[in-house]
């Protein structure tokens, strides 16, 4: 059974993000682990929480055939987290589907995988989220769900289902 890393905030995920993304996962036929900043339980932005398996300074991505970080206010700590930051790096250079949803597509920019590949990412409305893909090099599409590569990004909580079955498609292939 193929292996996905959901990666989700200690606090503040996206709750719904989270839930419709590992439900088309899980129905997918993909097995998931959670992992966070701190390890421990994550509590999210509407009042769900989740145990996750382990910290990421224990994430060994070689044990996973599928990376996703979960958007939220609290993944834009993951910005500037060196963790997630080579989690990201390791495994776009290793060629495994990785992903990130809402605001998470940022993260992979600040990995510098975003850089002459197509994205989308939730906007507050006055460009700022936008801007900071395009600073990184990317090309915005302004899709729900914007597939380059192995490469997933989607905008938002609407967009959980289409970014799960784009992963379990890109896993599974």
């Amino acid at each position: 059974m193929p292996k996905v890393l959901l990666i989700i905030a200690q606090k503040d995920y996206q709750d719904r993000e989270y839930e419709r993304t590992r439900a088309v996962l899980e129905r997918g036929g993909l097995e998931v682990t959670v992992a966070s900043g701190g390890g421990g339980t994550c509590i999210g932005r509407f009042g769900g929480s989740v145990q996750d398996t382990f910290p990421l300074k224990q994430v060994k991505f070689a044990d996973f055939d599928c990376v996703a970080f979960i958007g939220g206010g609290g993944a834009e700590a993951y910005m500037r987290h060196p963790e997630a930051l080579r989690i990201a790096h390791e495994a776009a250079a290793a060629s495994l589907p990785l992903g990130a949803i809402c605001i998470a597509p940022l993260i992979l920019a600040k990995a510098r995988v975003l850089e002459g590949k197509k994205a989308t990412v939730w906007d507050d409305g006055q460009r700022t989220q936008i801007e900071m893909l395009e600073r990184a090099g990317a090309t915005f599409t302004g899709d729900s769900v914007t597939v380059d590569g192995l490469i997933v990004t989607g905008n938002g909580a609407e967009a959980s289902e289409e970014f799960g079955r784009t992963l379990v498609e890109l896993t599974r292939s």
